[in-house]
């Protein structure tokens, strides 16, 4: 288990670096979003990173534990208070966008 893997919260804007293998050659892809939801099974535990790719959302599910899984970079914190952020899915624009959490205050 990594010991350093939850280091970011629901809301949070973050970069993933996932390491891709194609063929015998390996390179890191870096795909930042926001992470709408966690799902917290043991050794299983995964998280949902939602993009906006050419005004189109993408989402991607990323094991937390993976040796793909480089590191996860926090870029910004997010101020929300829902524990799944699937909401954002209806919301276009500038109204997708998560308020940004106030440096020292942890909510409201």
């Amino acid at each position: 288990m990594k010991q350093d893997a939850e280091n970011f919260h629901i809301g949070d804007t973050v970069k993933v670096y996932f390491k891709i293998i194609e063929g015998n050659t390996e390179r890191i892809q870096v795909y930042e979003g926001v992470v709408i939801a966690k799902n917290n099974t043991g050794l299983r535990r995964t998280f949902v990173v939602r993009k906006i790719s050419y005004g189109v959302g993408v989402e991607r599910i990323f094991p937390l534990h993976s040796p793909r899984v480089e590191k996860v970079e926090v870029v910004r914190r997010g101020r929300v208070r829902r524990a799944k952020l699937y909401y954002l899915r209806d919301k276009v624009g500038k109204a997708a966008k998560v308020p940004e959490q106030i440096r020292g205050h942890k909510g409201i």
